[in-house]
């Protein structure tokens, strides 16, 4: 199993480089940054100080999306940072939330996005790629690699994931949940011809590591506002019955509004609705040993990386204990001798 770290570009940089590489340190494998240009720094300018300060994690956006930047330059920063530092980006997209919704937008179509993500990855694997009636290609670029992962919830995104995705971004822990979209994104791939094993998995969540479950909640409640955006478009588009479980679109009866000012921060004022239940449920809280159960767990389902978020008080400490405990105990393990 792989761990990434998910990070936001709050200023100062040097922080979110700083995490980055203590990140590192402890044994994670991928780092990635929220992208919402309006509401932080600018994530890509920030990779590459945390490319050159770093020796060999994965970096890239969680997520980007194809309406807030032209797609062929999406394409090009990629293709650019691997020939800089040696393949070690990675692409997460989606249709958009905050990044679009701040500037009275909305979300892509789901046929954009599809678009999108071709195109991306044809030009940033160095292959050329037809866009907007031309043949194009980066004449500089050579040997680049760049996989796309998706981040999905409602059912047609999720065929579409398996249908073109290199990864499937879950963002929420919860296991009854993931095993039913896994095997829709499986079942959408082998329904393409594609080989379902082929696709990757990635569940992200808070993680936080601590003794004191009222405040651990508290810090972490606002990942059940961030993902109620995205099912309140479910709910929007195909009702409550069906189309995905209830333990996913029951939790939002409550809420009212949503204020991205505060978008993804620890003890916002708009997630009072998030029960205690659905925190505990979507993210990974607890000792050391809690976390190392729901883990192995989520690896049983078929899940190859998780990645944690790191919005709360005790960034350095979360790091520490899984660097020391958590990722030895879910790594493979490796002898001299056999």
């Amino acid at each position: 199993m792989d761990f990434g770290v998910v990070l936001q570009t709050n200023p100062p940089a040097w922080r979110t480089v700083a995490l980055a590489k203590a990140a590192e340190e402890h044994g994670f494998s991928h780092v990635w940054t929220f992208d919402s240009h309006l509401l932080w720094q600018e994530p890509y300018v920030i990779y590459s100080a945390i490319l050159a300060q770093t020796h060999r994690v994965m970096v890239g956006p969680f997520v980007t999306n194809p309406a807030t930047r032209d797609w062929t330059v999406t394409a090009s920063v990629f293709a650019t940072l691997n020939e800089m530092y040696g393949n070690r980006t990675i692409c997460g997209i989606g249709r958009g939330d905050s990044a679009v919704r701040v500037t009275n937008g909305r979300p892509t179509t789901l046929k954009e996005l599809r678009e999108a993500i071709h195109v991306i990855r044809e030009l940033a694997n160095s292959r050329e790629v037809e866009y907007h009636g031309a043949t194009l290609r980066f004449p500089w670029s050579q040997g680049s690699h760049l996989e796309v992962w998706v981040a999905a919830y409602g059912p047609l995104a999720l065929r579409l994931t398996g249908e073109v995705g290199d990864g499937f971004i879950l963002q929420l822990a919860d296991l009854d949940i993931a095993e039913w979209m896994i095997g829709t994104v499986r079942k959408a791939a082998a329904d393409a011809g594609r080989d379902p094993q082929a696709v990757r998995f990635c569940v992200a969540a808070p993680m936080y590591v601590g003794d004191d479950r009222d405040h651990m909640r508290d810090q972490c409640r606002w990942f059940g506002g961030m993902v109620g955006n995205h099912v309140a478009d479910i709910v929007a588009k195909y009702g409550t019955q069906g189309a995905v479980p209830s333990a996913l679109t029951d939790y939002i009866v409550g809420r009212e509004s949503y204020d991205y000012n505060e978008h993804g921060r620890a003890g916002n004022t708009h997630t009072t609705f998030v029960p205690d239940d659905i925190v505990d449920r979507f993210c990974v809280l607890g000792t050391a040993q809690d976390h190392i159960a729901k883990l192995a767990a989520l690896k049983e389902l078929g899940v190859d990386q998780f990645a944690g978020y790191l919005q709360h008080d005790a960034k350095d400490e979360t790091l520490r204990v899984y660097g020391e405990t958590v990722i030895p105990a879910l790594r493979d393990a490796v002898t001299a001798r056999a």
